[in-house]
């Protein structure tokens, strides 16, 4: 329990950077409180589309794995934060991707920002 708690603070602080540094991915909130309580609603989101959606297509998409040398699981992770941006309309949170590049971009920052901040802090 105590690794799903980091591994969701993680996703969480990535998905906040993410969002200041790529134009088309937005977080708002009236304060600090409610940005900081959609960001972690997010990465719950996010956590559960990565989990129970994602596999499946990666297992539907084998051959563009083959073909793309891998290159195809970058357009899969930004699918799969533009999944968790419909997800998170449809629960009227406050965060927004508009667009396949800010999508990309995004999905890109947040494998790095969350590779940094797991290495950091290990896996206890």
């Amino acid at each position: 329990m105590k690794g799903f708690a980091i591994k969701t603070l993680i996703n969480a602080a990535a998905i906040w950077v993410a969002a200041a540094i790529v134009t088309g991915i937005t977080l708002t909130g009236d304060d600090w409180t409610s940005k900081t309580l959609t960001v972690v609603l997010v990465a719950l989101i996010f956590g559960v589309v990565n989990w129970l959606i994602k596999p499946v297509v990666k297992l539907f998409s084998l051959p563009l794995f083959v073909l793309t040398l891998g290159l195809i699981t970058f357009v899969i992770n930004a699918l799969m934060l533009w999944l968790t941006s419909w997800a998170s309309g449809k629960l009227e949170l406050d965060f927004h991707v508009q667009g396949f590049v800010p999508a990309l971009l995004g999905a890109l920052i947040i494998s790095l920002v969350s590779w940094g901040l797991s290495l950091a802090l290990g896996d206890d």
